[in-house]
């Protein structure tokens, strides 16, 4: 069967030494009808003559314009700048790509695409949102800083001043909002006054340098994560570890938050629980509650109000009233607090304010000196959970929000490049850790923002307010910052409720036994315990569904050549006496062999997987004489599950078991090669015992069965073939591809 010819034919000349993926495209291979699941690679249908390929040249004999390996050149004489990728530089020529360098260059530094597709009608839109995300988050900036960081405010605002710039120059998503996070926030205060306790620091100069260490140092481990393209990782953290980790650091923040919020600051640090648990705060608190300051504690509570009324009424009324979201709740009570606070002299009644701030200084302190070492090796692991829960909300929160500019192609590895480089940069500053967030992006959305241009005006906006602004928050009380906190903390544990009732509605009650150990080690022991304990149990988690093997037994649909599930369709399909048909569905590897024979043997002796092995033999013998794998779905094999399956093989022959294999690559693949080099085929009998399908080798088995088997590995007779080497293919029984990958793999 013969590829349609299409309207390029390019000229001779061959390719030195194909890639794995070139190989794959070379092979002429038919396809079958139906649907196929069982990889990328998997044969499509073919285009309709005349149409432009696309996956590749029919052939990469004579590819136009390639003078080298991973390299050709367009009309215009420009290279394409890629590597060893064939396959895209076929496709780049193919599609007339004129200036292929700045297509390379746009793809990595983002800002050259969405500066050329900018329109002056954005322009509005983005200043408004940039403006109304700093009247909305300059407050939260200070109030990260100084509550839970432990730093001079202005370390908050160098986050909102220095990463959003960088972020949009490099991201890949137009309108994430980057900024400081809570949680970040807490787990570098928590390192702050563990070093303060361990070293005696407690200089603001030198709680800048430990913060500038861990900042640029969770950057750093971003950056580098995203250069070897781990951005798959995202997936490895599941959804109820991180509620129960994000709940459990709203708990913790929003207790820590009610010592300033009552005034007690001053006695808890005598009474030595300032570094204490959740639990022993809350005691403490109950305990104490009738020595807080009725002033501070009053404005706190009005305040926590006001804004928990503000977010209520915004939720609500946003679809009837959209322009209900430009309204600053938390700007008019800071300037509101800040004003009655001078006029009523509340400072004077034992009320705590913010006090002089220097303004205007942008100091750049290299992190990674031979001096920080310590600080470097003593605050890894924080830099490390720091890094870790970022690039997993600011992920979830770009393929969420997506983009509405062309081209605009969100990639975990190209935000783990953007927010690393933006965090090494915001270290050299001093600035606190700043990753995506979800509701501030939608924030950034709501008001108007559409391309990174609003980020560049947040950047402004507060940029401006260090230089000149600063001095007119000497009377900002520090019980209002710490209300904005926990307001924030609710913010962190009003989605739990919701995730626990799904996952009980579902029964899954796994899900929310997790949860409920992350948050109680979290809260009870310490933020980084909790975490450490969730990504156990995650990795653990997909240990064990990748080393399971997934294999059934088949059988047949009565006076058909379909093929389903023995265990899932056991009323619809016969079994073939004397023949065990397992279907293996995926690639073999050294994780998923490990259990290969116990699961074959349970196959053997029960029928099913699913059977305890202390139940009695329940399957004859007389029923394995012959066994027929499918090995459809076994798109590759490494050494470790060649090895294991060669074994397998050896075992069913030593036995005297005829082994067959059905739905075979083609011979000249590197699958098919690793059989002939394994001795796979030799110990089989021969290429005669690889067929295109089940029903094929079920006709073999009756032919070994006679004794006509030709030991010659040419095939017997009836078969309607002569051996592996002449064969088309094309997978035999074009139903029973699409019928059989109907069955639920165990």
């Amino acid at each position: 069967m013969s590829r349609p010819a299409t309207p390029h034919t390019p000229r001779s000349t061959p390719i030195r030494n194909p890639t794995a993926r070139t190989r794959l495209l070379l092979q002429n291979e038919p396809v079958h009808d139906g649907p196929c699941n069982h990889g990328t690679f998997s044969p499509r249908p073919q285009s309709p003559p005349g149409s432009s390929p696309a996956f590749g040249p029919p052939s990469f004999r004579g590819i136009r314009g390639i003078e080298r390996e991973g390299s050709i050149r367009s009309d215009s004489g420009r290279s394409w700048p890629l590597g060893k990728s064939a396959t895209t530089n076929y496709l780049a020529e193919q599609h007339g790509v004129r200036n292929p360098r700045l297509t390379y260059w746009m793809y990595y530094i983002p800002c050259l695409s969405w500066i050329r597709q900018y329109k002056s009608r954005y322009l509005l839109g983005d200043t408004v949102a940039g403006i109304t995300m700093a009247s909305f988050y300059i407050p939260i900036a200070l109030s990260l800083s100084t509550n839970l960081a432990h730093l001079a405010p202005t370390h908050g605002l160098y986050a909102f001043a220095i990463q959003p710039l960088i972020y949009a120059i490099l991201g890949s998503c137009p309108t994430m909002a980057v900024g400081p996070e809570a949680a970040g926030s807490l787990l570098l205060g928590s390192a702050i006054r563990l070093s303060n306790a361990h070293h005696g620091e407690v200089s603001d100069e030198a709680n800048g340098q430990l913060a500038s260490v861990i900042t640029a140092t969770a950057g750093a481990i971003a950056l580098c994560a995203g250069i070897v393209r781990l951005g798959f990782l995202d997936s490895v953290l599941s959804r109820p570890l991180l509620r129960g980790f994000i709940s459990a650091v709203g708990w913790v923040i929003f207790v820590d938050q009610l010592i300033p919020e009552m005034g007690l600051q001053e006695l808890a640090k005598h009474d030595h629980v300032t570094h204490a648990s959740s639990l022993t705060k809350i005691v403490w608190l109950f305990k104490k509650f009738g020595k807080a300051h009725q002033l501070t504690f009053t404005l706190s509570f009005v305040c926590f109000s006001i804004i928990m009324v503000g977010r209520y009424l915004k939720q609500k009324l946003g679809m009837r009233a959209p322009y209900i979201v430009f309204l600053p709740d938390r700007f008019l009570v800071v300037v509101l607090s800040a004003v009655l606070t001078y006029a009523l002299a509340w400072d004077e009644q034992g009320v705590s304010i913010l006090g002089k701030i220097d303004t205007g200084k942008f100091k750049f302190h290299f992190p990674f000196r031979a001096s920080h070492f310590t600080h470097f090796q003593e605050n890894f692991s924080t830099s490390f959970l720091i890094a870790v829960l970022g690039f997993f909300e600011s992920v979830v929160a770009a393929k969420s929000l997506g983009s509405k500019l062309d081209n605009a192609n969100i990639s975990a590895n190209r935000e783990l490049v953007a927010l690393g480089t933006a965090n090494i940069l915001g270290g050299c500053f001093q600035a606190l850790p700043a990753f995506g967030g979800y509701g501030r992006s939608k924030v950034n959305i709501a008001t108007g923002g559409q391309t990174p241009v609003s980020s560049v005006v947040l950047s402004l906006c507060t940029i401006l307010c260090i230089v000149v602004l600063l001095p007119y928050f000497y009377y900002l009380p520090r019980c209002v910052l710490s209300s904005m906190v926990s307001v924030v903390a609710c913010s962190l544990l009003e989605e739990a409720p919701a995730d626990i009732r799904f996952f009980l509605s579902i029964k899954g009650y796994s899900e929310v036994l997790m949860m409920a150990l992350i948050f109680f080690t979290t809260v009870v022991w310490s933020l980084e315990l909790g975490m450490a304990v969730g990504v156990g149990i995650s990795i653990v988690q997909v240990i064990r569904h990748s080393t399971r093997a997934r294999i059934m037994i088949l059988g047949r649909v009565p006076g058909t050549d379909i093929f389903k599930s023995a265990e899932d369709f056991p009323e619809e399909i016969e079994h073939i006496e004397g023949c065990l048909i397992v279907k293996i569905p995926e690639p073999l590897t050294f994780a998923n062999t490990g259990e290969l024979k116990n699961r074959l043997r349970r196959l053997e002796l029960y029928g099913t997987t699913q059977a305890h092995p202390s139940l009695p033999r329940m399957r004859s013998v007389e029923n394995n004489r012959n066994v027929v794998f499918d090995i459809h779905g076994v798109t590759s094999m490494d050494g470790s599950g060649t090895q294991v399956l060669k074994e397998i093989v050896s075992s069913y022959v030593a036995r005297g078991v005829h082994v067959f294999f059905s739905r075979v690559p083609p011979p000249h693949s590197p699958l098919f090669e690793l059989f002939e080099n394994s001795g796979i085929v030799s110990i089989v009998g021969g290429r005669g015992h690889f067929v295109d399908s089940v029903e094929e080798a079920l006709r073999m088995t009756e032919i070994e069965g006679n004794g006509g088997g030709d030991e010659s590995g040419n095939g017997g007779g009836g078969t309607g073939r002569s051996g592996r080497d002449g064969r088309n293919s094309g997978h035999g029984s074009r139903r029973e591809d699409a019928d059989v990958d109907e069955a639920v793999m165990v």
